[in-house]
């Protein structure tokens, strides 16, 4: 009997899973998570939350918690996929069928909704202030670039500040501050043109 394909635009990269995917998502099919389609692949919900995803890669096929963080990892399977980067997402990889044990994953599966349902969520960390002598001088001394200024949403506004403030001299940051002005006055971000 063919094995059930799943869509090539969701997460198997190499298009080598369809069958081990089709094992996880009727694992999860056991529970209360709904599946959706989000950025091109399956993901599972509850309240409209993630929960989870699954996915296919090179090496591996996976099932991810997008708060796995919290999960008690009695099994000690989990793997942050981006050391120093992720948070909170853990993945749970696999190289065949035969390593997927059902009961196990259910178990970890309903942890995962237990934690949702408990809102167990890591707050996302708050970009320290940028703060830069420079260009508050030149705020202070001109009103209609202050005004202008203040129109940009506060991530806007941190782009042009980081902008200044990642330039070593000063002089390279008065340079800076001169050429954004122009922009600040007509309304343009600092990224516009790449979004």
């Amino acid at each position: 009997m063919e094995p059930l394909k799943t869509n090539t635009h969701t997460w198997d990269k190499v298009n080598s899973w369809s069958e081990e995917l089709e094992l996880l998502k009727s694992i999860i099919a056991k529970t209360e998570l709904i599946e959706t389609t989000k950025w091109g692949g399956y993901v599972y919900v509850l309240n409209d939350k993630n929960v989870l995803g699954v996915g296919g890669f090179k090496n591996y096929f996976t099932i991810w918690f997008f708060n796995g963080v919290f999960l008690k990892d009695e099994k000690q399977v989990l793997v942050n996929a981006q050391e120093g980067v992720t948070k909170s997402f853990r993945q749970w990889r696999f190289s065949s069928k035969e390593e997927v044990n059902e009961a196990a994953v259910l178990d970890y599966i309903h942890e995962a909704i237990e934690n949702e349902k408990q809102g167990k969520h890591l707050k996302p960390e708050k970009g320290k202030i940028i703060v830069s002598e420079l260009f508050q001088k030149e705020l202070d001394a001109d009103p209609n670039l202050a005004k202008a200024f203040l129109k940009f949403s506060p991530y806007k506004q941190k782009e042009f500040l980081e902008y200044i403030e990642t330039a070593k001299r000063e002089e390279t940051k008065r340079s800076r501050i001169e050429k954004i002005k122009p922009m600040i006055l007509e309304n343009i971000g600092l990224n516009d043109k790449y979004r």
